[in-house]
């Protein structure tokens, strides 16, 4: 199993290097193809809350890149700099992708809610699960509860990875539904965010696999040598 998993943990970190890259280069393409309504992120944010009857969400902009979020506890939807303000297809893309995760909040999506639970849990179980995992293969044999712990808490964030996948595929579909409903886009512009969406949420595919992958490794640990 050792060898096992070291070819498919490199098979999945090529994977994650390779869609991270094309995500990249998506965006950056995209980002030149400016949008003929004129419209920045943050107001396509700001018309999608609209549309949706949502008046109690706040668009703000957040520092960085990649930082792009919306917030379930404070209701906002964080744009990072660029795309709060810049006027492409990218940014629509994100801004709209964003209030999706709003809309799903609204309408009590259930994945979502799922989601939002475990979040607390997973920022508890990350700050020491490694510890525990280490320590749990280094006392196998002394104390293989230890490491049974450890695989229950990793359960617990691989559990997150996979609820995360619903509910980002619903986001975008949501995003780009309204996008092409509202015809907010051209028809390229609309291709343009659709490829942007899809090769994002191909990221949480891959960490989705990756955490899996992990997974079934501390139980192999588990199973062959308590």
């Amino acid at each position: 199993m050792g060898m096992s998993y070291l070819i498919l943990a490199g098979g999945i970190m090529l994977a994650s290097w390779l869609v991270s890259s094309t995500l990249k280069s998506k965006f950056e393409f995209y980002s030149k193809l400016h949008l003929q309504n004129g419209m920045s992120g943050a107001e396509i944010a700001e018309k999608m809350l609209a549309d949706h009857g949502i008046r109690d969400v706040r668009v703000i902009s957040t520092p960085g890149q990649l930082t792009d979020h919306y917030n379930p506890a404070d209701k906002t939807v964080n744009l990072s700099e660029a795309v709060y303000n810049q006027r492409n297809a990218a940014a629509a893309a994100v801004a709209a992708h964003e209030c999706g995760h709003a809309v799903q909040h609204a309408v009590g999506y259930q994945w979502l809610t799922m989601r939002s639970q475990l979040v607390p849990i997973v920022n508890v179980a990350s700050s020491f699960m490694q510890w525990i995992l280490l320590a749990g293969i280094l006392m196998i044999r002394t104390f293989p509860s230890l490491l049974l712990i450890g695989i229950v808490i990793f359960a617990v964030t691989t559990l997150f990875s996979i609820v995360t996948l619903p509910v980002e595929y619903d986001a975008s579909n949501r995003a780009l539904a309204w996008l092409e409903n509202k015809r907010m886009l051209t028809q390229q512009e609309h291709a343009g965010a659709k490829d942007s969406l899809k090769w994002a949420a191909r990221t949480y595919v891959v960490a989705a696999l990756g955490s899996i992958a992990t997974l079934l490794y501390y139980v192999s640990i588990y199973m062959n040598r308590r």
